[in-house]
């Protein structure tokens, strides 16, 4: 059976173009025991791929010049020898970027689209719900009454840190990149303010006047310009959970900075970077809880779908020109 795949042609330098990646035809091996069948229908695309491009040791391998790229896929089981799953059933795992892909019964599960859309398990009830709910919760500890900044506030992450933060009876202040997503903050995420940091001239100067008590939680999805200015309001014993970098995923020279060690040793302010998969043994607590949340109408989410096999290689780029409000997926 033939099937279409996007292998990674070239390493970047710098942004990602869609030259770095190649569209090719190939051959689906037969099936084996266990094996299923999947028609991929939505696949996720991540700020974390970037680095993947890389030639660079991380917490995750780097993808292979010449091989499949693979990343969050919701899948329908087309045919099945598989004992635990049956033709209809869908299914999500870590799979290549092929149209149709043939896995192992252990790399995939079932999911639920009674509780929520099949396309929600990238999102709110995947890995960005769940970076979210364990960056604030275990790392973030959020009390009633402080005050939490979000940068990449209209992300994936960012949009359920706010809401979790709210949640926790805390004031929060979102940082994004359009006056639209700023609106959205406030309005339909429930953000007590939010920052344009594209329009602001001065953000330690903006952050300093949203948060006239100082700034308790940090949530980092961004680092940076941003980062260096929320950190100057950070109170005494703050904490900063150390999502993401997005900033400088695609810079070709070492960045420099503020040195922040000073000011977090005088305040001791914690600062932890950490993945979603530090806390694997976790994710029975925390995805019911989503759930919960989700279904009772305290936590929304919000998706840029884009359509068509063709378009997941775009869609990567276009997150890190901030084309997304929420979880940027590709629906084939």
């Amino acid at each position: 059976m033939n099937t279409k795949q996007i292998v990674l042609a070239s390493r970047p330098k710098g942004m990602a173009t869609v030259d770095n990646f190649r569209f090719e035809n190939i051959e689906l091996p037969e099936m084996k025991a266990g094996d299923v069948l999947l028609k991929g229908l939505y696949y996720s695309v991540d700020p974390y791929m970037r680095g993947r491009m890389n030639d660079a040791k991380s917490y995750a391998p780097p993808f292979q010049v010449d091989q499949s790229i693979e990343g969050g896929v919701v899948a329908k089981v087309i045919e099945s020898k598989s004992d635990h799953f049956k033709a209809g059933d869908t299914v999500i795992g870590g799979l290549p970027w092929r149209e149709q892909i043939i896995a192992s019964e252990k790399s995939i599960k079932k999911i639920d689209t009674a509780i929520a859309p099949a396309s929600y398990y990238l999102g709110i009830l995947g890995m960005p719900g769940l970076t979210a709910y364990f960056g604030l919760i275990h790392i973030g500890k959020p009390k009633p009454g402080e005050t939490v900044v979000v940068s990449g506030a209209a992300g994936a992450v960012g949009v359920v840190v706010g809401q979790l933060a709210k949640i926790h009876g805390c004031r929060v202040i979102g940082i994004a990149g359009s006056d639209e997503k700023i609106k959205l903050l406030k309005e339909e995420f429930g953000f007590d303010d939010a920052i344009n940091y594209k329009t602001t001239t001065d953000m330690k100067k903006a952050i300093a006047a949203l948060c006239p008590n100082g700034v308790d939680i940090y949530f980092d999805n961004v680092g940076g310009e941003i980062s260096d200015a929320v950190i100057s309001n950070i109170n005494f014993n703050g904490r900063i959970p150390l999502c993401g970098q997005i900033a400088l995923y695609n810079s070709t020279e070492e960045p420099v900075g503020p040195r922040l060690q000073p000011m977090l040793l005088t305040r001791s302010v914690l600062m932890q970077g950490f993945i979603v998969g530090n806390f694997q043994s976790m994710y029975p607590e925390a995805i019911p809880l989503l759930a919960q949340w989700v279904k009772e109408g305290k936590l929304k989410f919000t998706e840029t779908i884009v359509h068509g096999f063709d378009q997941i290689p775009s869609a990567l780029i276009g997150l890190f020109k901030g084309e997304n409000t929420g979880k940027m997926i590709v629906e084939v």
